[in-house]
């Protein structure tokens, strides 16, 4: 190549890999919402995970504004036990005569707050971790490796025992004890994708321009795993719903009277052959949350997989 000389003062625009790569990513985008638009069972999917967000916003607000805490609080020992569909309680009362109904949104709220946190936050700590392992590699790699082995290896329900010791038993303990675990899943997906991008040619001409690291993972590595996030966040939102559920079963989550979707089954459990409606309708909600947000998950990962697109 014979060398270019350039006047003095004179600049030359440089169109950099980082446009180009983000071009990309907003057309892959694009592509993967046009296929999500076309699946039937997908956009079910969509529609019960839209349901469970505004009713669990709904809850939220339920949980957060004082004035309103005798929808779900408020006892009347008279409408003890009623079945569903009676006068006033479309999904009856319980035993101390409290809306179900009501219960079950608040609970909602409950079960949004901590998928969504702990989703989030999983998804980022995986994101920084498992960048810096595959980007880095060397001694950066085999420290994130062993701390992802060792969550990995870690039980949850043990995480949340030692936890409920430290602190008192609540929604800090759960969200805690699951992004401890839970996080590793996400940084392993990064690690293996970084481990890919950082051998690509737009990621050597930005090293070669001088680009920092931190600025090369925030515009090369974030958006080529922007889909991939979306669907672990989908699955994180439901597996922190069930174990939230799980936890406060067995008195680790939410305490009373804060509502929780598991803790009204454990207290409706004993009423399963008189008044089963008590543990079917938290359980129900349950189901048809996890069940909306694996189906919506399922077609994320179908529509931004291009290997499974083509299929």
């Amino acid at each position: 190549m014979s060398d270019i000389r350039v006047p003095d003062g004179m600049e030359i625009p440089v169109e950099t890999p980082l446009d180009d790569d983000a071009a990309v990513t907003h057309a892959l985008l694009r592509e993967g919402l046009s296929s999500l638009r076309r699946s039937k069972v997908g956009m079910l999917g969509g529609l019960l995970a839209a349901v469970f967000f505004v009713v669990g916003i709904i809850g939220a607000l339920l949980l957060l504004v004082p004035s309103l805490h005798h929808l779900y609080l408020q006892q009347d020992l008279s409408t003890t036990l009623e079945p569903p569909f009676s006068k006033g309680h479309i999904l009856g009362t319980d035993t101390l005569g409290r809306d179900m109904a009501w219960r079950a949104i608040a609970g909602t709220g409950i079960s949004l707050y901590v998928g969504v946190t702990m989703a989030i936050s999983s998804v980022l700590i995986g994101f920084v971790l498992g960048s810096i392992a595959g980007y880095f590699r060397g001694a950066a790699d085999v420290g994130v490796s062993g701390l992802m082995d060792l969550a990995w290896g870690f039980p949850v329900i043990l995480a949340a025992v030692i936890l409920a010791g430290v602190f008192s038993p609540g929604l800090k303990v759960v969200i805690i004890a699951v992004v401890v675990v839970n996080w590793a899943s996400f940084a392993r997906i990064v690690r293996t994708q970084a481990a890919s991008l950082r051998q690509r040619e737009f990621v050597e001409a930005a090293r070669a321009l001088g680009v920092p690291s931190w600025l090369i993972i925030m515009k090369h590595f974030a958006p080529n795993m922007l889909g991939t996030a979306l669907v672990m966040s989908s699955y994180y939102i439901a597996s922190g719903v069930v174990v939230e559920a799980s936890f406060a079963f067995i008195g680790l989550g939410a305490q009373p009277p804060t509502p929780s979707l598991g803790q009204m089954i454990a207290t409706g459990a004993p009423f399963l052959q008189t008044d089963p409606w008590m543990a079917i309708v938290p359980g129900v909600v349950i189901a048809l949350i996890v069940l909306g947000l694996n189906i919506f998950g399922d077609a994320l990962r179908d529509a931004f997989d291009p290997r499974l697109r083509q299929s």
